[in-house]
């Protein structure tokens, strides 16, 4: 694992304390963060939120209980690359990465979209 720039009080031993849940709402806050600044045209501030939920999906891709579930993650990582280095942010495809990765741990989706009672 290389030096975090963007979260320099984590590293992987902290981050694997923190259920896949938790971990996926981290990420997933990130692209939230990113639709908003979508919205408004600012598309530096984009960028930012995609590095750092790039770091944190390269801690959660070492994380030794996603071990089933790593190519799924290098994938998702390599979409997210794909719309860091366009121009023009859609913030369609940003939905749909947010909405990929949710569904990769039952407990996000669950915190997320509730079951109605």
């Amino acid at each position: 694992m290389y030096p975090l720039k963007l979260h320099k009080s984590l590293d992987i031993d902290k981050w694997a304390t923190y259920s896949k849940g938790r971990q996926i709402l981290m990420i997933a806050n990130e692209l939230n963060r990113a639709k908003n600044f979508i919205e408004n045209g600012k598309t530096e501030a984009v960028n930012m939120c995609y590095e750092r939920a790039f770091e944190l999906t390269d801690l959660t891709s070492s994380d030794v209980k996603w071990r089933g579930k790593s190519r799924e993650l290098r994938r998702f990582r390599e979409l997210l690359a794909m719309q860091y280095v366009e121009e023009e942010k859609d913030a369609t495809i940003n939905q749909m990465l947010y909405l990929g990765l949710i569904r990769l741990s039952a407990d996000a989706y669950r915190m997320l979209y509730p079951a109605k009672q």
